[in-house]
């Protein structure tokens, strides 16, 4: 039986619900305390997050290639990426929030209440990017901030954005 993996070769091709989702398997991992079926869980459970091959296929693979595709996905996790500008979901094109001095004061309240935490990262992403409303070579408009109206979106942006809009606050 021959079974087929898509691996994502790019930040950007994994979402930011699936960075979430390999977080928490990251936090049951280090807190079980069979070492044995610890990596065979953080191996398969890592192999499904970001490549949909569910556990019973899983287990068909040879362990030298999910080892290596695992290996190859901790390798693009560990990337550091320039700001990304622009990304595009679906027919929406969102953009980084152009001047972070004109932030209201509900964004900024937004921004630092769930930026720290990845089970609500996407409320700090729907704050830094938004549906571009006019563009002219690299300038554009966003829309205004509107809470929870793009929250659902946010969790399915690329995960090259997220990492790199952390990189730029951290920065700062």
């Amino acid at each position: 039986m021959e079974i087929k993996v898509q691996v994502p070769d790019t930040l950007s091709e994994i979402t930011l619900t699936q960075y979430a989702k390999y977080l928490d398997i990251l936090d049951q991992y280090t807190n079980m305390r069979d070492a044995k079926s610890s990596d065979s869980f953080y191996l398969l459970k890592t192999l499904e997050v970001f490549t949909g091959i569910n556990y019973e296929d899983g287990l068909k693979l040879k362990l030298s290639d999910v080892r290596r595709i695992v290996s190859n996905l901790e390798g693009l996790l560990s990337q550091k990426p320039e700001l990304v500008r622009e990304f595009t979901l679906g027919d929406t094109s969102f953009g980084f929030i152009p001047k972070l001095d004109d932030m209201t004061f509900g964004e900024y309240i937004d921004l630092d209440t769930n930026l720290s935490d990845w089970s609500q990262m996407y409320k700090a992403m729907a704050v830094l990017y938004r549906p571009i409303e006019k563009k002219y070579n690299d300038l554009y408009t966003i829309e205004p901030y509107k809470g929870d109206a793009y929250y659902e979106a946010m969790k399915l942006m690329p995960l090259d954005a997220v990492f790199s809009s952390l990189l730029f606050f951290y920065h700062l």
